[in-house]
């Protein structure tokens, strides 16, 4: 059965949330609500812009709340996350963040740009340019580019001034293309644990992105927009006037990652934005003293960072651990025990991988369910 069918009866049943088939993803609404605005109203006191980035989420129902707040649109991953987007009614300001480069998905990208209003995506080289230029005029649209960066990752984008201005006049010399400016995001310095030394690292590459925008800007090629930015260098970002517009993600949820790095300067026990994201589960077995079994395992949660953390329903100190695809096992300190079903709710350790192993987020208010929200870009990654 789809969670829909399990637990559609639920919705604004008081204390419903116990009722959910565990283990089960949840949001927690007023948390997840204070969270959106709170980046909004940053953004706004800083005159930057938000596009922020749904690979986070892939969720319509949170980036229509993003936009209501005042977002541009959002940012995609993949092709198919856009097109998830555009699907469920999300067809403005989409920007993907990956360069295209197959046929099949090129031709998905033109016609996604037909259906959409400002969709904008990235390319990194004048042989990908020449191939959505050619496809683009074959069916009679513009599509709009910006130029990929790359920080020092080489992940993708280019890696010299030099290089992004021979992009720049590939995409000029090709009417069926639009040039609107650069994106550039720093992906490793997001958890730099030291909100000074974050703030160095960023420094650094302020200089290396501004002296690309300066080689552009000679070359007649100055960026309308510069987009980059995250949840982990949000601060230091709004200070380096660079930045037209910031791609931040993860302040949605606040995972576990994000929650041990000092983002604000002022340390880590003061965090801008909560905990949203979570993951209800129950104690399936509870016959070896000092543990007890949940069923929650490598299937419910990421497992490119520390396990998951305890949230609620466990005695203070008691650790989770791994213990199979299903299972995970809850070290309890001495004395203490749990029962069986007992709802234990753990934090997700990376939520962006976490998110995608579940099809729908069950968002509630306290104890209560109040609505089911469809993870459209769930496996949308191609």
């Amino acid at each position: 059965m789809t969670d829909e069918e399990l637990h559609r009866h639920l919705v604004d049943q008081q204390g419903s949330r116990r009722d959910l088939n565990t283990p089960v993803l949840v949001i927690e609404l007023d948390a997840l609500t204070r969270n959106i605005a709170a980046m909004a109203a940053f953004a706004d006191a800083k005159g930057l812009k938000l596009r922020p980035h749904s690979k986070t989420h892939k969720s319509p129902d949170i980036a229509r709340l993003q936009i209501e707040a005042g977002a541009l649109g959002v940012c995609c991953a993949k092709i198919g996350e856009a097109e998830a987007m555009e699907e469920n009614g999300v067809t403005r300001g989409l920007h993907i963040t990956s360069p295209v480069v197959s046929e099949p998905a090129i031709a998905r990208l033109v016609a996604l740009s037909g259906r959409t209003e400002d969709l904008m995506c990235v390319v990194d080289h004048p042989a990908n340019v020449a191939a959505i230029a050619a496809a683009a005029r074959k069916a009679g649209q513009t599509v709009s580019l910006l130029i990929d960066v790359d920080p020092g990752m080489h992940r993708t984008g280019v890696r010299s001034a030099e290089a992004a201005v021979e992009v720049f006049h590939a995409i000029k010399t090709e009417n069926s293309l639009r040039y609107l400016g650069v994106q550039c995001y720093c992906g490793a310095h997001q958890h730099i644990g030291g909100f000074a030394d974050r703030e160095a690292a960023m420094v650094d590459r302020a200089v290396f992105i501004r002296s690309v925008i300066d080689a552009l800007t000679r070359a007649g090629g100055a960026p309308r927009i510069v987009t980059g930015g995250g949840t982990g260098t949000h601060r230091i970002d709004a200070e380096l006037d660079l930045f037209t517009e910031l791609q931040v993600g993860s302040y949605v949820f606040m995972d576990s990652q994000y929650l041990t790095c000092d983002l604000t300067g002022e340390g880590a026990a003061s965090p801008p934005f909560e905990t949203s994201l979570m993951v209800d589960t129950r104690v399936v077995s509870a016959n070896t003293p000092g543990l007890v079994t949940v069923d929650g395992g490598f299937k419910a949660f990421s497992t490119d960072a520390d396990p998951p953390v305890v949230i609620a329903g466990a005695p203070a100190g008691a650790q989770y651990r791994f213990m199979g695809d299903e299972h995970g096992a809850l070290i309890l300190p001495a004395g203490e025990t749990l029962a069986l079903a007992d709802i234990v709710t753990l934090a997700a350790p990376h939520c962006d991988p976490t998110v995608n192993l579940h099809d729908t987020y069950h968002v509630v208010q306290g104890d209560t369910l109040r609505a089911l929200w469809p993870v459209a870009g769930r496996g949308r990654s191609r």
